[in-house]
């Protein structure tokens, strides 16, 4: 019997270890797939032929397959732009998330709930509002940046208490200070005029459909910078999983740590919330999602969440575009009616985990 016993746990490990070592092909494929759809499905449909066509005409090789100059305006200036932006903001919010779940050792985490997205959108409405670009192109993301970092550090230093962050206080806080920050945006709507109003609608609602390629290029830039570092966390993350004292003691500065992790998290965010608005539950739903099927190593997690958030991203572009065809559903509406059933079961079973938060 106990021979029998041992033998399944065997296959089971090995099991789980093929499982583990096929997901970043697979979940590679699943992106690959997606902005297949992304560039073929529309108001005008384009065949697969002609949109691999048009893409390697674009990149300067032969092109084996004829294509319209029609095809090649919605594709290329609509479809590749857009697609593109999806797949930057999903990988820079499921990045983020994971590695916020990761510093702060806990699955509810994410950046939304934290601060990082508000304070992203109260920037950039400020600089909206107040009519000011001091530095071009570059004003939006740079004062979405500030924005979302100092309130998500506003919110880990009013969370800790006794050299250590609880899970339930960390929600609290980030739900207050997300309150607070929804306040001044709505009293600034009091002094915005119609144009600025319409794009203040843009921070609440998120969408990718105004992208351009003069938006994707500082997005993409933005959000490169911020996760290939973030790739190179995820064996201090593992430690710090072990407890901050005995990360410590291995070797790891927790608080440089938890500085770095948080101002590159709050970076990528930016650079999603800058460009697409607030995008919700991203960051929360596919971490944890992939730490239950690949387990709770960052090295692994940090790569595939980005991959996973960037397929997601686009197939969630894909149904808002065309659940509700012709109209557009807003991206953030999509992201929210999927997350947020995910996030109430998330809080209920970490509860039954715990034996309650008392």
């Amino acid at each position: 019997m106990t021979i029998a016993v041992g033998s399944l746990v065997r296959r089971a490990g090995l099991a789980r270890g093929r499982v583990r070592l096929a997901a970043l092909p697979a979940l590679a494929g699943l992106l690959a797939l997606a902005v297949l759809l992304n560039l073929v499905i529309g108001a005008v449909r384009v065949p697969p032929g002609e949109v691999l066509g048009i893409l390697l005409d674009h990149a300067g090789l032969p092109a084996p397959f004829e294509f319209t100059r029609q095809h090649e305006a919605v594709v290329w200036n609509i479809r590749v732009p857009r697609t593109l932006l999806a797949l930057v903001v999903g990988a820079g919010l499921a990045t983020a998330g994971c590695a916020l779940q990761g510093i702060f050792r806990n699955p509810l985490a994410d950046p939304g709930i934290i601060g990082v997205s508000s304070g992203a959108a109260l920037g950039a409405v400020g600089v909206i509002i107040l009519g000011v670009s001091p530095l071009g192109t570059w004003t939006t993301p740079a004062a979405a940046f500030a924005g979302g970092l100092a309130l998500t550090l506003a919110v880990y230093a009013l969370s800790r208490r006794d050299g250590r962050t609880e899970v339930v206080t960390l929600v609290l806080t980030g739900v207050a200070l997300n309150a607070i920050a929804g306040g001044v945006i709505g009293f600034a709507l009091f002094f915005a005029t119609d144009a600025q109003l319409r794009n203040v609608v843009f921070w609440q609602l998120g969408s990718v459909g105004g992208a351009t390629w003069a938006a994707v290029r500082p997005a993409a830039l933005l959000a490169l910078i911020a996760l290939v570092p973030l790739m190179r966390y995820g064996h201090r993350l593992n430690l710090l999983a072990l407890g901050e004292r005995e990360a410590y003691h291995l070797g790891v500065d927790t608080e440089r740590l938890r500085l770095e992790v948080i101002g590159l998290a709050a970076l990528a965010t930016a650079a999603a919330v800058s460009f697409a608005g607030i995008i919700s539950f991203v960051g929360l739903v596919v971490p944890h999602m992939l730490r239950l099927m690949l387990g709770p190593d960052h090295r692994r997690l940090l790569p595939a969440s980005a991959l996973l958030g960037a397929a997601a991203i686009a197939l969630a572009d894909l149904a808002a575009r065309t659940v509700v065809a012709p109209a557009e559903m807003p991206l953030g509406v999509v992201t929210a009616l999927a997350g947020g059933p995910y996030f109430l079961w998330l809080i209920h079973r970490t509860r039954r985990a715990q034996g309650g938060w008392g």
